[in-house]
Order: structure tokens, then sequence, then C-alpha cells
């Protein structure tokens, strides 16, 4: 076995992995965390070719995410997943970064609680089928940095300025959304608004964009807003994986208002 960093030659084993789990990554989501991670994605290759992935994002130094963590259905229980794992954790704390999250699966949660993680809450994903919308109002992206540290709790600004060229729109001075395509369906987030109206407003401009299409939302039960927005809008709650974070640090809490957090990143940013 020989764990690396990942290139962009590596996009189709990636892809390949992805397919076995049903995730929604398209190989421009590979593209876009390879390109904010560039030393941060890393790769078991063995047998000849790509058997589990992981890859670790750092938002400055508040705030590393750990997602993509992928292994081959072949090759498990041969401790690729805990070896990458590991890796990724060290790349991060060699950078300074002071707080490492991730979204788990079910597999892999017993993982991540023997190498020190706790679970913080829920994060829900949501499922549209398509359907109508009424036409909303929306602007092109103003985009409002203190809003999202707020939300978010560190700086995801390289993070933003990728996804926003995909798709967005904003409600001025109350919130914006963007969006991109999945191999199973479009994917809405992240969704960041002073209020449920407005959230409502940038999800409709969404929607209303892929009628026809199903269509993700992620959401953190602990804003009953978006949630209830959801239902209203007609999605259904199709899993449920458990956020998590690394403890031990010393450090306070992350300070994010999930308040203000209408629709997540992602899984693989959270």
């Amino acid at each position: 076995m020989t764990l690396r960093v990942l290139t962009a030659a590596d996009i189709p084993g990636g892809m390949r992995l992805k397919e076995t789990a049903g995730w929604n990554q398209t190989e421009l989501d590979w593209r876009n965390v390879m390109a904010l991670a560039p030393e941060g994605c890393f790769g078991i290759e063995s047998d000849g070719d790509l058997r589990a992935t992981a890859t670790a994002v750092a938002f400055g130094q508040e705030l590393g995410w750990i997602g993509m963590v992928l292994t081959d259905p072949a090759y498990r229980g041969r401790g690729f997943a805990r070896c990458l794992m590991e890796h990724a954790i060290g790349h991060l704390q060699q950078r300074g970064v002071r707080r490492i999250k991730l979204d788990a699966t079910d597999m892999g949660r017993p993982l991540y609680e023997r190498l020190g993680f706790r679970a913080e809450g829920g994060i829900e994903r949501w499922a549209w089928q398509g359907g109508g919308t009424p036409s909303q109002q929306v602007g092109p992206l103003v985009m409002d940095a203190a809003l999202d540290r707020a939300a978010f709790g560190a700086d995801r600004s390289a993070l933003l300025e990728v996804l926003a060229r995909i798709e967005s729109a904003s409600v001025p001075g109350a919130g914006f959304a963007m969006g991109r395509p999945g191999s199973n369906g479009a994917f809405f987030g992240p969704c960041v608004a002073r209020s449920a109206d407005a959230a409502r407003r940038l999800a409709g401009w969404f929607l209303e964009r892929h009628s026809g299409e199903r269509v993700y939302w992620d959401i953190l039960p602990a804003n009953r807003d978006a949630a209830a927005l959801a239902r209203e809008c007609g999605f259904e709650r199709a899993r449920e994986l458990i956020r998590m974070a690394l403890v031990g640090t010393g450090l306070p809490p992350l300070g994010n208002d999930d308040g203000l957090v209408f629709g997540a990143a992602g899984f693989e940013y959270g």
C-alpha cells in the first residue's frame, strides 16, 4: 500500500469510489476540493489502483474539515481509512489548525470516535423530486463576509469564491445562497440568511432553476426554521449524519451561529 497526495489524474479513481458509496459528488467537486487543498487530499494505492481517499480542507487556522473518506468495499477492514484519517489529522495540526470537524456516516462514526471525535449534533440531507415553484426576486451575488463568518465561525472565503462561480444569488443585506450540479441531483447550499423569508426567496430561486430535477439540501436540525422551510418547499428528509469535532484541544467551541445557516456547503466542507 502507498499513501500519497492525490492529483487530477486520480479523479476517475475517486469517482469510482464515490459511486460505490452512492454519493452525489461530480468530477468538478473533486477538482474543487483539490484546488482548495492541493496538499490536503490523500489516497491509498494498492494493487495498482486507488483504494481509499480522504480530504482535509483548512479554513484559516480556526477550523479544518475532513471529508471524502471513502474505501473500496473489497479493501475494507485493512485499516486504510484509519491510516488516512490519522494522516489528515496530522496534516491539519502541522498547519496549526486549531479545531477539526467532519460529518460522519453511521459506518464511519465508530472509527472517528476511536480517534477522539465526539458528536456535536446532527446534519440532515433533505431531497426534493421536482415540481412547480413560485418565481422569487433575488439579485446577483453580493458577498457578505461578516454574515458568513458569524454563521460558520471561520473564514471560508476561498471556498465561497470557488462555489460562487457555479451558481449563486443573494437577497441584498439579508443573505446569499449557492448551488452546484451533482451526479444524483442538484445541490442547494451553502445558504446563509438573516431570516427565514430571505432563505425562502433563495430556495425558490434555486428550485425554479432546477424544477425538473432532483435536488438535495443539507440542513442543521438546530435551525428549526430551515427544516420547516424545507417541508414547505416539498422536501423530505432522506438521511442523517452526525457532525463531530475532535476533542482535547483545550479551546472553546467555535463561535458559529446555526440559526443563520439555512443550508450547509456539503458533507465534504461543513
